[in-house]
């Protein structure tokens, strides 16, 4: 058996210094007092200290005593005395009369053979052009979403003008079927108004169904129901959240279905009126269904022929590879959206 002997410490240290010089990358090496015994050039070259008068000289004293920082000096004894590892530390090193450098330091004690003496190595990665980078992005998106929300908030300001022009010319005509067309077109444009005043709140993050659905009816109800003794919105979803783009095709559902009961389930101008907008997911699969107990309507092969509304329906739903049906509800009617076997 071959006995390796141990080392003296001058060799040890001799080594350790060889080692921490040559390094390209920025790397100190301490005793334990947080003494500097040797400095790679790239350290010197990076945060502008003369290789001369960094050795021997305590971490709290090199350069202008920017070094002096108590919770790294704490981090630093911590390992030296085996309590601890500095592993992705991040500080800030503020120097007088120049930019301030976003630091991540990383320390470990190394063990030698036998030898009783401490020695640490401290390495130290500039990370200040990376983080500005990180910054100027977050602000280009912070930019992005607040000219997004303006966007749609002008957007649905414009369709609520080209909606109530649309009302007035259907007070002002004297054709009933081109009143219908002008009704019709109001409805449809509304219904784009009141989905764009919700998802210019969504900004580009996920979207709770539960809140989107609950603002989007209650936008709808204010601005379609005159009575509410006559007639309630109500909504029942749970606490599924989605992306933009697939909040948007069942806000359109949603709003094409419920304007839809609204204008055609209630002939008889009743109280006691419901309109229930559902929603449940269950492991991928989901079904959304809007509901009401008025008159209700033809369905199966007895279903009338499809008009806009349904046509926009079924294609916005096709998108979500759901499949659309038409229950009757006795009473009333229930149209279900369903993707999967939810």
């Amino acid at each position: 058996m071959v006995e390796i002997m141990p080392l003296p410490n001058e060799t040890v240290t001799s080594l350790a210094m060889a080692l921490v010089e040559s390094s390209k990358a920025p790397l100190l090496l301490l005793d334990d007092d947080l003494v500097v015994i040797g400095a790679s050039a790239s350290f010197c070259n990076t945060f502008n200290l003369d290789p001369a008068t960094i050795a021997n000289r305590r971490l709290a004293d090199v350069g202008a005593g920017e070094w002096d920082v108590p919770q790294l000096n704490s981090l630093l004894r911590a390992t030296i005395a085996g309590a601890a590892e500095i592993d992705a530390y991040e500080m800030d090193l503020v120097r007088e009369g120049k930019a301030t450098c976003r630091l991540i330091l990383s320390a470990h004690k190394l063990d030698y053979f036998d030898t009783e003496k401490v020695r640490v190595v401290l390495a130290a990665t500039d990370v200040t052009p990376a983080r500005l980078a990180e910054k100027q992005k977050d602000d280009l998106v912070r930019e992005k979403q607040v000219l997004l929300q303006e966007l749609q908030h002008r957007v649905a300001n414009s369709l609520q003008i080209i909606a109530s022009v649309l009302m007035q010319s259907a007070k002002r005509v004297q054709s009933e079927e081109t009143r219908l067309h002008l009704h019709d077109a109001h409805s449809r444009v509304m219904s784009i108004a009141m989905l764009q005043k919700q998802l210019a709140v969504t900004q580009l993050k996920s979207v709770e169904l539960r809140t989107y659905f609950a603002d989007l009816c209650r936008s709808i109800s204010a601005s379609m129901i005159a009575d509410p003794e006559r007639l309630t919105l109500e909504t029942i979803v749970d606490n599924t959240t989605t992306n933009s783009a697939v909040s948007v095709s069942m806000g359109l559902i949603v709003t094409e279905l419920v304007i839809n009961a609204i204008k055609h389930a209630f002939p008889d101008h009743v109280a006691g009126g419901k309109i229930t907008v559902s929603f449940a997911a269950d492991d991928g699969a989901w079904l959304l269904s809007v509901s009401d107990n008025g008159t209700g309507m033809p369905v199966g092969k007895k279903r009338a022929k499809a008009g806009l509304g349904t046509g926009l329906v079924e294609a916005l739903s096709r998108q979500l590879d759901a499949s659309v049906t038409v229950v009757d509800a006795k009473p009333g009617t229930r149209v279900e959206v369903r993707h999967g076997q939810a």
